[in-house]
């Protein structure tokens, strides 16, 4: 046979063959494997007895409902588990494609990560959509601490009894961040009328309807009255709002200084000391001052913090906190987040504003490296390297190395070697 007649044949067979339907990406379809007459479904069953079991529970999803096992695996092989036809992700979107909207401001890592199985069984469940535990239950398998804290609450916040989704999408929103049906204040005013005389009330008349609830209520619970975070600022708590905003009776709320200028009323002797270090942290000085870190009116973190302290930190120091997470030996503080210990916020007379001069004070406060090492340190050992002073520095990055005890050289020798250079080999 010529090789024309070879291309005719094969031409031909491509001509008559049907494409794969869309569907066969993911599954295929029962209609197109020539099964047994009435065997869909039941021909997995015949070896999948326990399935049958499955079907009597309350919920059960739609594709093994109607028998169609081929919708999400493949009957013969697969690289995957349990013989699915295609990544997990794209077989649940395959019948799901506007579970996150493409406009999402805020999406559930879970569901986005395509970890669908950890909140739904994929064939059948007691609860509905087939969620593998009741709603807040489900919600505990990861915020565990946050299910606890609102249920120690003295004051209960009536939409957290009712569940978590009376405020969140599970899988993602459009409309705000942490994944909230509506964002602050539109979602509170759903609930809370501020055409209430108590609600007026209770806000000293000022007008907050277009103010974040969240930046002094817990949406959680709280310990305090009116569900206040933990942490209230004193004239908020002392109810004197006019020490800080104007007149209450304008159509906004309006503050009587900028910035450092306002807190400096009340915290002249902190910032005055401040400001007589050498280096000034950025923050106390540029944008708005104190309200860059600390909220004015409460907060959960001491302080009046905005968040914990690794985050809010992490916020302009990324690198040194992703560093830290690297790192093959953990530096304790960082890990804890608890970067104050050696570094004050505010500002200080020593290099990066560390608590005390020399370093190796500083380290000692947690370390006795006397203990640790027979290397002199001090002022009277200089590094050849730079001509500084020896110091616990010189050999250790104390935000982390992808090295072991924080040094920068996969082997001590190699570090060693860097000012006692005739011992290179």
């Amino acid at each position: 046979m010529t090789i024309q007649k070879y291309f005719i044949l094969a031409v031909t067979f491509l001509l008559l063959t049907p494409l794969a339907s869309p569907a066969a990406k993911v599954g295929q379809s029962p209609e197109g494997m020539r099964l047994k007459p009435g065997a869909t479904g039941e021909l997995c069953l015949g070896c999948h007895t326990a399935f049958k079991e499955t079907l009597q529970q309350a919920s059960v999803h739609t594709p093994l409902k109607k028998k169609n096992c081929t919708g999400c695996h493949s009957p013969h092989a697969s690289d995957r588990k349990k013989l699915l036809a295609a990544d997990q992700k794209v077989v649940c979107f395959t019948c799901h494609p506007n579970l996150l909207p493409a406009n999402a401001v805020s999406t559930h890592s879970i569901a986005s990560e395509g970890h669908c199985i950890k909140c739904h069984d994929p064939h059948a469940a007691p609860y509905q959509n087939n969620l593998i535990k009741s709603g807040d239950d489900l919600c505990a398998q990861c915020h565990a601490e946050l299910k606890e804290k609102a249920a120690k609450a003295k004051f209960k916040h009536a939409p957290v009894a009712k569940g978590c989704a009376s405020c969140h999408d599970p899988h993602a929103s459009t409309k705000g961040p942490a994944l909230l049906k509506a964002d602050v204040p539109s979602l509170c005013l759903g609930c809370h009328k501020p055409d209430r005389p108590n609600f007026s009330k209770q806000h000293m008349n000022y007008p907050v309807t277009k103010s974040r609830c969240t930046d002094c209520h817990d949406p959680h619970g709280s310990d305090l009255g009116g569900i206040l975070y933990n942490t209230v600022h004193k004239p908020v708590a002392t109810r004197m709002c006019g020490q800080c905003h104007g007149d209450a009776s304008g159509a906004t709320i309006t503050v009587k200084k900028a910035g450092t200028e306002l807190c400096k009323s009340c915290h002249a002797p902190l910032i005055k000391a401040i400001a007589a270090k050498n280096r000034i942290h950025w923050p106390v000085v540029a944008g708005e001052g104190c309200l860059t870190c600390h909220g004015p009116h409460a907060s959960r973190e001491p302080k009046l913090l905005k968040a914990k302290t690794i985050n809010l930190c992490g916020r302009c120091h990324k690198d040194t906190i992703l560093r830290q997470e690297r790192s093959l030996s953990k530096h304790e503080p960082i890990q804890k987040g608890e970067c104050a210990i050696c570094h004050d916020p505010h500002s200080g007379d020593q290099v990066f504003s560390f608590k005390e001069e020399p370093v190796s004070n500083l380290c000692n406060s947690c370390h006795d490296w006397q203990q640790h090492s027979t290397h002199p340190l001090g002022d009277d050992i200089k590094d050849p390297r730079n001509g500084g002073s020896v110091q616990c520095l010189s050999c250790h990055r104390s935000h982390g190395t992808e090295f072991k005890k924080l040094i920068p050289f996969a082997k001590s020798s190699e570090l060693c070697t860097q000012c006692h250079e005739k011992y290179k080999r």
